[in-house]
C-alpha cells in the first residue's frame, strides 16, 4: 500500500475517532435519562472492560498482573474511569451535553496549572498564557449562555462535577506520563475497566437505587452497546491506527473536534440549545487548548535542541 493510501485511511480513521468519541457523549445521556448514572457507567465499564481482557488473557496469552501492577491499575482506574468517566457521566443529569464535553477538553490547560503551582514548572510562555486565558475565557461565554437556560441549582452541581471529572483525568494523565508501566496498554485499559466496574456499581448501590438488568429498556441497552462497541473499542483501535498513520499534529485534532461534534448531535437529537455563542465561546475554548498544546510542544523541541 502507498504511502497516500496509509495517509487516507489514516483521516477515516481520525475521523471515525472524532464522531465516534463526540457521539458517546449522547449515547451517555440517553442512557441515563433511563437508568442510574453511574449503574450505567459500571455496566459500560464492565462489558468493555471483559472484552480487552479476555482477548488479550485468552488469545494473546497475556499473564495475569503483578500484584504491584495490580495497585497501579487501581489508582489508575480510579483516576480515569471512576472520577473522570464516571462523574462526567453523572455531570449529564444536570447541565448541556457541548458544555459536559467541552469542560472535559479543558484538561491540557489543568495540566499546565497543575506543573506551575505544584512541581515547580515556571516555562510558562506568552502563548501558552494567551491559551489559558482564552481556554477559561471560551468556556466563561458558554457558562454564561447556559446559565439563562438554567432554572435550578443543579446547573451549578453540574458544573462542579464536570471540572471534578476533568481534574482527575488531568492528573491521571500526568500519573502515566510519569510513571510508565510494563504492561499491554490495551490489556491495562482492560483491567481498569474491569476494577472501576466493581467500584461504580458499589458507587451505584450505595447512592440509587438499583435498575434491576431486565427492567432495563431497550433504549438504553442500545445506548450500552453503542458506548461499547463505537466507544470502547472501535474508535479506541482508530485512535491508535491514526496514531501510527498521521504525524501528532494531525491525529491529535480529535479532541478538538469531540466536543463540536457532542454539540451538533445533542442538538439534532435531544434537541438541546445551541446558539452562535455557544459555538463562539466552543471555538474560542479549543483555540485555547491548541495555543496550550502547541506552545508545550514548542518548549520541548526548544529544550532538545539546547541540550
Amino acid at each position: 500500500m502507498s504511502k497516500t493510501n496509509h495517509t487516507s485511511s489514516g483521516y477515516i480513521a481520525l475521523c471515525i475517532t472524532s464522531i465516534g468519541w463526540g457521539s458517546t457523549w449522547v449515547s451517555s445521556k440517553i442512557a441515563i435519562g433511563y437508568m442510574p448514572a453511574f449503574q450505567m457507567t459500571s455496566i459500560r465499564q464492565f462489558l468493555g472492560g471483559i472484552s480487552f481482557v479476555l482477548f488479550f488473557a485468552l488469545y494473546k496469552k497475556l499473564p495475569l498482573p503483578t500484584g504491584k501492577q495490580f495497585i497501579w491499575l487501581t489508582i489508575m482506574s480510579v483516576l480515569m474511569f471512576v472520577l473522570a468517566n464516571g462523574l462526567s457521566t453523572y455531570s449529564l443529569k444536570f447541565i448541556p451535553t457541548g458544555l459536559s464535553s467541552l469542560i472535559g477538553a479543558l484538561y491540557p490547560l489543568c495540566v499546565v496549572l497543575i506543573e506551575y503551582a505544584f512541581f515547580k514548572i515556571k516555562n510558562i510562555t506568552f502563548l501558552t498564557l494567551l491559551g489559558l486565558l482564552l481556554g477559561l475565557g471560551g468556556v466563561a461565554i458558554v457558562f454564561y449562555e447556559n446559565a439563562f437556560h438554567a432554572h435550578h441549582v443543579h446547573f451549578y452541581w453540574g458544573l462542579l462535577l464536570a471540572f471534578g471529572a476533568m481534574l482527575a483525568w488531568s492528573v491521571g494523565s500526568m500519573v502515566i506520563a510519569r510513571n510508565k508501566l510494563q504492561l499491554n496498554p490495551y490489556y491495562a485499559t482492560g483491567w481498569q475497566m474491569l476494577i472501576s466496574a466493581a467500584i461504580l456499581f458499589s458507587i451505584a448501590t450505595a447512592t440509587e437505587p438499583i435498575l434491576p438488568l431486565q427492567q432495563i429498556p431497550i433504549t438504553a441497552w442500545l445506548a450500552i452497546a453503542y458506548l461499547v462497541i463505537i466507544g470502547s473499542l472501535i474508535c479506541f483501535a482508530a485512535f491508535i491506527y491514526s496514531m501510527k498513520k498521521l504525524p501528532a499534529a494531525l491525529f491529535s485534532l480529535y479532541a478538538y473536534l469531540n466536543p463540536l461534534v457532542a454539540m451538533v448531535i445533542s442538538a439534532w437529537v435531544l434537541n438541546e440549545h445551541i446558539s452562535s455563542n455557544i459555538v463562539w465561546g466552543a471555538i474560542v475554548t479549543l483555540l485555547g487548548v491548541f495555543l496550550v498544546n502547541y506552545s508545550i510542544k514548542k518548549n520541548r523541541v526548544l529544550l532538545q535542541n539546547d541540550k
